[in-house]
């Protein structure tokens, strides 16, 4: 059984990046960890992925406790609920927005969408230039690289097209990027699913196939 943690709630999270003006938004920090966790790289640890957030280093603080806390909510918190993820029969969720059809709605989703790909691929690199990953989770690299293009691009599109606000043309683009999450997340899932088999056969000594990815 993978090991329990309180999650911490979103707004708790939220409350304490935005009192320290962290440029991630929430959605992505949540992502970033999920390939902090699923990372292939074995020496990984969830502080340089924290300092990451602030760019490198952690904020100022007025006293220890505010640090304690950071930690506490981001790392033994956060981070912690989210190795569940490491199970087959937990898959990982993106989160979740009740948004009306617009065309500012629809660009807010499809960056959400495309910010979360950014942090899950950001967390699996962990600061590497190149990583050798299992050829399933190479796979699933190279899909969700083409669905955040994708979501780019609809942003992008929104930008563009004046006639955006084409109510039907709106609903079913929403629909297309509510499907589009599906396999996201189970592109995310097999991910996840393939670097944690590799990391116990790596730890158990077997040799597997590999393909690096820059």
């Amino acid at each position: 059984m993978p090991p329990k943690f309180k999650s911490p709630t979103e707004k708790t999270v939220c409350d304490l990046l935005d009192r320290y003006a962290c440029p991630v938004p929430y959605h992505e920090v949540r992502t970033r960890f999920l390939g902090g966790i699923a990372s292939p790289i074995i020496e990984s640890s969830p502080l340089p992925i924290v300092e990451g957030l602030w760019g490198g280093e952690f904020p100022p603080f007025d006293s220890i406790e505010d640090l304690n806390e950071l930690i506490d909510v981001l790392v033994n918190g956060l981070w912690n609920s989210l190795t569940r993820h490491n199970s087959r029969s937990v898959p990982f969720r993106l989160q979740r927005l009740a948004l009306e059809p617009s065309a500012q709605n629809l660009a807010r989703l499809s960056q959400v969408r495309r910010q979360e790909l950014e942090g899950f691929v950001e967390g699996l690199f962990n600061g590497q230039d190149r990583v050798d990953l299992p050829e399933r989770a190479h796979r699933a690299l190279g899909h969700l690289g083409e669905l955040r293009a994708m979501m780019a691009g609809i942003e992008d599109l929104v930008a563009r097209d004046i006639q955006a606000e084409n109510r039907t043309q709106l609903e079913t683009t929403f629909r297309h990027v509510s499907e589009l999450t599906k396999i996201m997340e189970a592109e995310i899932h097999e991910a996840v699913m393939s670097c944690a088999r590799a990391r116990r056969q790596m730890l158990a000594g077997i040799e597997l196939p590999r393909s690096s990815l820059h």
